[in-house]
């Protein structure tokens, strides 16, 4: 296969709409996830000759999807200004280099955010799945919170498990993440220094943040994605007859099952 053809290949894979490109997509999530729960398994494992050749595994797929996303792109250099980048170059360190520590593996699952506001894949998760349609506001606010939680837990434990007996594995980590976030704060598991305390500052408010928008996306109103024909506001209630920006009459579809 021809370099140019092979471009067009991948950029079918990454960026097209064709079956075959959704379907890659989804592995890609799925991968993102299995990821992460390989790494919170084996947080518990002493490390043995497995572990470390699925490391290897792990680390070489995140680095052939990292050059082939780099070859389709058309501002390379660019690339390096997104945070994907950075977190897909952590991962891969995390998982060839021992010495650096598993937990950068747990910035992976960044990209299932990314691939979440990646617009065809809103647009067929939109067409594929009505639990996402009636429920995407949750769905991502959902999405959000437990990304920060994953990403906050493997800072917690990658900063505090050389000095602090109190963070041992993840489990200890999470623990503390929730509680911290929650504001809680039992006190059995602290971080000690002006690390540690900043590093809990920073949990308390941005978590609380996404806490609140997850409530706030469970108790609104739920709202149907319809574009409407004269302003094209994307977004009304469900009963809604007429569109709340223009007053056009909208004729949203609907089963009468609500």
């Amino acid at each position: 296969m021809a370099y140019a053809e092979f471009r067009t290949f991948l950029r079918e894979l990454y960026q097209g709409a064709s079956p075959r490109g959704v379907a890659f997509r989804y592995g890609v999530l799925a991968f993102d996830i299995v990821t992460v729960l390989f790494i919170v398994g084996t947080s518990f494992l002493p490390s043995n000759d497995i572990v470390e050749a699925l490391d290897v595994v792990f680390g070489g797929l995140i680095m052939i999807d990292f050059a082939a996303r780099l070859l389709i792109s058309r501002r390379r250099l660019h690339e390096f200004t997104k945070l994907a980048t950075w977190t897909d170059i952590v991962a891969i360190v995390s998982f060839l280099a021992p010495l650096t520590g598993e937990g950068g593996g747990f910035l992976r699952i960044l990209r299932t955010l990314r691939l979440l506001h990646d617009y065809q894949m809103l647009s067929r998760l939109r067409n594929d799945s009505d639990f996402f349609r009636r429920n995407e506001d949750v769905v991502i606010a959902v999405t959000n919170l437990g990304v920060f939680i994953f990403v906050m837990t493997a800072i917690v434990y990658e900063t505090q498990r050389s000095h602090n007996p109190q963070i041992a594995h993840y489990a200890d980590a999470l623990y503390f993440t929730v509680t911290a976030l929650t504001t809680t704060g039992f006190g059995d598991i602290t971080l000690p220094g002006t690390a540690g305390r900043l590093i809990t500052v920073v949990i308390m408010i941005f978590g609380v943040t996404l806490f609140f928008n997850l409530a706030r996306a469970l108790l609104s109103p739920s709202k149907v994605r319809f574009p409407c024909p004269t302003c094209g506001l994307q977004r009304h209630d469900a009963d809604a007859v007429h569109c709340k920006a223009c007053g056009t009459v909208l004729n949203i579809p609907d089963e009468g099952l609500a």
